[in-house]
């Protein structure tokens, strides 16, 4: 049995304000820290990947010569009066988006969770953890890889000499945070597939039929979502049709268990309830 009282469709306005509340709040508290913290967050995290000393480019240079980075050809500069503030209003958003992800999606699963069935509730159990743990895979994943090597590339790529790069800070950061969100949204792939097979709407053999559609759809979105560079769009695409075929084993998975989930319920149903398993006349006692 539940406590849970009937609630008014007011009533769950009213609790959906305070979740949402809650969760804005989280954000608004780790923007303002990064706002606060504006040499770090400027000079470690946002700058960065326009750094030689960046760790990527430290891990390449470990990895082999050939590989190794030792300049980075372009300068940042404002245009725009407001460009810089506008700018470091943004950045700490993000960064304030990122950090409270966690809770604040918890919050608005609080609010989704009473009115599943409790099947569902089974199902859906871990979904904070995995829907945080993928997007935080996703985030570290677009600025550690993506976006240092996609702005290496655009920043060296010359049509002549005489051409010097100068990119203003707010394209730099627009295309920073675009690569970093999109590749931390995109890592969701195996928790939608999830939810989409437990209600029937998804397939493991529907994937695996419908994969090199699959793998053109890839193409466009990493296209759309990334600048227009051959190397950005490959270092998205490779890691999302690897998301794709564990999504086809993480749908497998859950079409294995409501085939067993459907058995034991017809078991269950079929036998009578006075029923009652059977003793071997070997083991039944003996009369006096």
């Amino acid at each position: 049995m539940t406590d849970e009282k009937e609630m008014s469709f007011l009533d769950h306005l009213e609790e959906l304000r305070w979740h949402l509340i809650r969760a804005i709040s989280s954000v608004a508290v780790f923007s303002v820290i990064a706002f606060l913290s504006k040499d770090f967050v400027y000079g470690t995290i946002i700058l960065g990947p326009s750094k030689t000393d960046f760790w990527t480019y430290r891990m390449l240079c470990a990895l082999s010569e050939a590989t190794c980075i030792d300049k980075i050809n372009f300068k940042l500069q404002s245009r725009l009066m407001t460009g810089q503030f506008t700018m470091h209003l943004l950045s700490s958003l993000v960064i304030g988006i990122v950090c409270a992800f966690p809770y604040a999606f918890w919050e608005i699963w609080r609010f989704v969770k009473p009115g599943l069935y409790p099947n569902e509730r089974k199902a859906a159990r871990g979904a904070t953890f995995f829907v945080s743990l993928l997007f935080m895979l996703g985030i570290l994943f677009g600025y550690y890889v993506v976006s240092p090597l996609s702005i290496q590339f655009l920043a060296n790529y010359q049509l002549d000499p005489s051409i010097s790069n100068e990119f203003d800070i707010v394209s730099y950061i627009s295309t920073l945070t675009t690569l970093v969100l999109a590749t931390g949204l995109m890592f969701q792939l195996p928790m939608v597939a999830f939810f989409f097979a437990k209600v029937g709407l998804l397939s493991a053999a529907f994937m695996r039929e419908y994969r090199r559609h699959a793998i053109v759809i890839v193409l466009v979105v990493a296209a759309v979502i990334t600048p227009p560079d051959v190397i950005s769009q490959i270092l998205i695409s490779l890691p999302l049709m690897l998301l794709y075929e564990i999504s086809i084993w993480v749908v497998g998975i859950v079409e294995k268990r409501n085939r067993e989930s459907e058995l034991l319920e017809q078991a269950t149903r079929n036998q009578p309830a006075n029923s009652y398993p059977a003793t071997p006349l070997d083991q039944l006692p003996n009369e006096q």
